[in-house]
């Protein structure tokens, strides 16, 4: 040929391979030596025993079986190899021009290897970004260990958690948490305590979805957090033993997970157990009548421990190359113990010469149990063309419940009374839901589904009464009541996606959804028995159009500018709707609102990151406005002497909640970090935002509004050593939250953290220690209206250090690439405790000072 050049090599089998032909063929099946099932599209090359060319050869298909015909007479080698397995050579291979032959099963041995060690020279991101939501790599995180989820989203751009494990995005606590691509109702009663659930050390990443398409529901007004366990993919058996023990606490986790063929189990088990959690709480209110100004000031110390756990068990099917089916049932077990020791009241009311001095203990108990089970089944027909459909039952059971010992005065060594509120309540949700997205042309994919949720929340709750220290009965002063509430929800949506040739990117879509909801209200008045007939609440349906916009632009050097709209809402949840009043503290009263209608927020956001060498910032500006913000109201009622007072004239602060509000935030996040010759990753930033709230109460009374700026700051460092150590710092502080009659003291968390890997990294070891010099750790709040004060002091002595240890058994090998797994997101619901009654800080008694949103 011109210039020397050599033929193109000829592919044995095609039209352009010149070896002689005949009649002959060859057929076998190729399967696995261990498990005998067959190895999927394993590659079968017929050499010429002669020249050691190959002179044909193929694939095994999904059976393992292959084919080879139209062959030469003659003596030949057959090469079977695969990746994960030894190669296999049959030496001698002897056709005829018309003769047939069939290998039968040819086993392939697993490749077994022990690799050398190789040194990486990077770290991965941190933070990673993609179209419409930030990306945080928890599992590069060292102090984590034996921790929970709260641990993490401390760390997390954007997010802010506070004492309680409360979790808000950009200042705001409506958000919607997602474990897995999944909704609980766990979450739906208290996202707080369903983080305390999740090991750390089983959490992958963090997803934050500030901007979300209309795919999802509408509710969450802030966003979408959507938390990502690890999992495995390869076949094999493993199982992981996590375990770690503290002065606070301690934990162990087992998680394993088997993989063989088309066909994967994973069960995986964790429990924890908290301790030793003490504080102390001090809280001073005045209310001001026309008398005068009573003035109420409490103390007390506080004992928590609780266990918590959860269990999980998965199975996923690869049916064929372009369908799958996935099945998971979980169970989650929180059973929390809070006590309120020496709970002193000290009141002076107008006109009275002495105080009047109640003491009193308190036990309150939250104890629930949650399933879940889900099944999911997606087709795909070509890359970016899916169909997929979801089902999806979840169900919350939980007692709710708190025992006050009144201790008898002047001495308060003995119980003069007990009381006791008694609240039952379950949360259950079904839901069924398709999707289907295909691509138009190169640069288009338009998307479009279908969803129905149908929950039933129910809560009753009922008060009793002792004198001394005997046994309960039914309080005649007081009513049993019955919350029945259902909801459901029909929705529909339609997403387009337009890329450019110029690097621009438009995400738009609406999405329609509109909500029922059935609900009545029964109580027994006081002394009645058996149950009155509920009445019907009529509550009327609505409907919403919820639009979304995303546009991006890719510059060079790995910069985007992204710009963002859409409108979510927020329906409230049990912690809300809830009409049960929780009198633990009788001068401090909560109790819901069952007629509550959702919130309609607005989204703006713009923002920009860029990789300046080693460098990774990101920085946006938002603004948000939320309107009929569902607001707690403050209002002052006189305290009974049933609820453990020994004057009518002392005077309680009640808290419940109307759709009075208006919100509006103004802010930036900015968040970097850098890596350092190759080992040493530093980074952190900062959110700040200007906060206005209002309640648009006419009444100069009860009117309200507020504002300021607030801030919060992170800060870690990440560093590697030789021989498998490792270090890793962080630091938190939140600055004061503004809120709509005061505010909410500041506070701050920081850890250290040693790791060391075993060899071949099958396990390690670690060391972590978190707020080792603050003792006591303090958060001081206020609120005040025309018509009372109150202000509070929450000591927590929380400095702790932790030993952990984690090790893993079992092997896995190279398994077929596996395709991405649909599933059910109830991306819904404010508020969440099922049960009744706010949360509260760690450190405060039920029912004490709190906090208006």
């Amino acid at each position: 040929m011109p210039g020397g050049a050599q033929p193109p090599a000829a592919i044995p089998g095609t039209a352009t391979d010149n070896t002689p032909r005949g009649n002959a063929k060859l057929t076998g099946v190729v399967t696995d030596s261990t498990t005998g099932k067959p190895v999927e599209f394993a590659s079968i090359a017929l050499i010429n025993a002669q020249t050691k060319k190959p002179i044909d050869g193929t694939v095994a298909d999904e059976k393992g079986k292959f084919t080879l015909n139209k062959l030469p007479q003659g003596d030949f080698q057959l090469l079977i190899s695969f990746v994960g397995y030894r190669n296999k050579t049959i030496s001698s291979v002897k056709l005829d021009r018309k003769g047939d032959i069939n290998l039968g099963a040819i086993k392939l041995g697993a490749d077994v290897r022990t690799l050398k060690e190789v040194e990486v020279i990077g770290q991965a991101s941190l933070v990673e970004e993609k179209v419409d939501r930030l990306v945080y790599n928890a599992d590069k995180d060292l102090t984590a260990k034996g921790g929970d989820a709260t641990d993490v989203m401390r760390k997390v751009p954007l997010l802010s958690v506070d004492l309680d494990g409360n979790v808000s995005l950009r200042g705001s606590s409506n958000v919607r948490v997602l474990i897995n691509n999944k909704p609980s109702t766990i979450v739906a009663s208290s996202v707080a305590d369903a983080l305390k659930q999740i090991p750390a050390d089983m959490i992958k990443t963090v997803e934050v979805i500030t901007s979300p398409s209309a795919k999802y529901d509408a509710e969450g007004s802030a966003g979408i957090i959507n938390i990502i366990t690890k999992k495995t993919t390869l076949q094999g058996f493993t199982l992981n033993i996590d375990s770690g023990v503290g002065n606070r606490g301690s934990n162990l986790g087992l998680n394993g997970n088997l993989r063989t063929g088309k066909m994967g189990f994973s069960l995986s088990g964790f429990g924890r157990a908290n301790y030793n959690v003490v504080g102390k709480f001090a809280n001073t209110q005045q209310t001001f009548g026309s008398k005068g100004t009573t003035t109420t000031d409490q103390t007390a110390n506080t004992r928590n421990h609780g266990l918590f756990g959860q269990y999980t068990l998965g199975w996923d099917y690869d049916i064929s190359k372009t369908s799958s089916i996935t099945a998971s049932l979980r169970y989650g077990a929180r059973n929390n113990y809070q006590n309120q020791d020496n709970f002193l009241t000290r009141t002076i009311s107008p006109g009275s010469l002495f105080p009047i001095v109640s003491d009193r203990n308190v036990l309150t108990k939250d104890l629930s149990g949650t399933v879940d089970a889900n099944v999911d089944y997606t087709r795909t027909f070509k890359p970016q063309q899916e169909l997929s459909v979801s089902a999806q039952f979840s169900r919350n059971n939980r007692n709710n419940d708190f025992t006050s010992d009144i201790m008898s005065a002047p001495n308060f060594s003995d119980v003069l009374s007990r009381q006791q509120n008694l609240n039952n309540s379950y949360n259950q949700e079904s839901t069924i839901q398709g999707d289907y997205q295909t691509p138009i042309g190169k640069n288009q994919l338009l998307e479009f589904g279908g969803k129905g949720i149908f929950r039933q929340v129910e809560s009753a709750f009922s008060y009793n009464y002792a004198v001394g220290s005997g046994g309960f009965t039914t309080d005649p002063s007081r009513a049993a009541n019955t919350l029945n509430y259902d909801q459901s929800i029909g929705a529909g949506y339609v997403s387009y996606t337009l890329t450019t040739k110029k690097k621009y990117t438009f995400k738009a879509g609406t999405r329609y959804e509109h909500t029922t909801i059935n609900a009545n209200y029964s109580q027994n008045q006081p002394g009645e028995q058996g149950g009155a007939a509920g009445k019907d609440l009529g509550i009327p349906s609505y409907s919403n159009f919820v639009p979304s916009i995303n546009i991006s632009k890719s510059l060079k050097g790995g910069k985007t500018v992204k710009l963002a709209y859409n409108r979510r809402l927020q329906r409230p949840g049990i912690q809300f709707l809830n009409p049960n009043v929780n009198t633990s503290n009788p001068t401090s009263i909560t109790r819901g609102n069952p007629l509550l209608s959702p919130e309609l927020t607005d989204n703006l956001e713009l923002s920009t990151s860029a990789y300046i060498k080693s460098v990774y910032l990101n920085v946006s500006l938002f603004a948000r406005q939320t309107n009929n913000s569902i607001t707690s109201v403050r209002d002052t009622i006189r305290a009974d002497a049933s609820l453990g007072t020994t004057s009518t004239l002392a005077q309680a602060i009640q808290t419940s909640y109307l759709n009075i509000g208006r919100e509006s935030a103004y802010g930036t996040n900015v968040f970097g970090n850098a890596t350092l010759f190759s080992k040493w990753q530093i980074g952190g930033g900062f959110d700040m935002y200007y906060a206005y709230l209002t309640n648009n109460n006419a009444g100069s009374v009860y009117n309200a509004t507020n504002s300021g700026w607030v801030t919060t700051g992170r800060f870690f460092t990440n560093l590697t050593l030789k021989n498998g150590w490792g270090v890793q710092g962080f630091g938190f502080i939140r600055g004061r939250q503004v809120q709509l009659q005061g505010y909410q003291g500041g506070f701050a968390f920081y850890s250290i953290g040693f790791k060391k890997d075993l060899k071949d990294k099958r396990g390690s070891f670690g060391v972590a220690a978190e707020n080792f010099l603050n003792h006591p750790f303090t958060v001081n709040s206020e609120s005040s209206s025309p018509i009372f004060a109150q202000s509070s002091t929450t000591s927590l002595y929380n400095a702790g250090v932790r030993v952990n240890f984690s090790y893993k058994l079992g092997k896995l090998s190279f398994d077929s690439p596996q395709r991405q797994k649909k599933s059910i997101n109830n991306d819904d619901v404010k508020g969440g405790e099922g049960g009744g009654g706010e949360q509260q800080p760690q450190a405060a008694p039920a029912g004490g000072a709190r906090r208006p949103r």
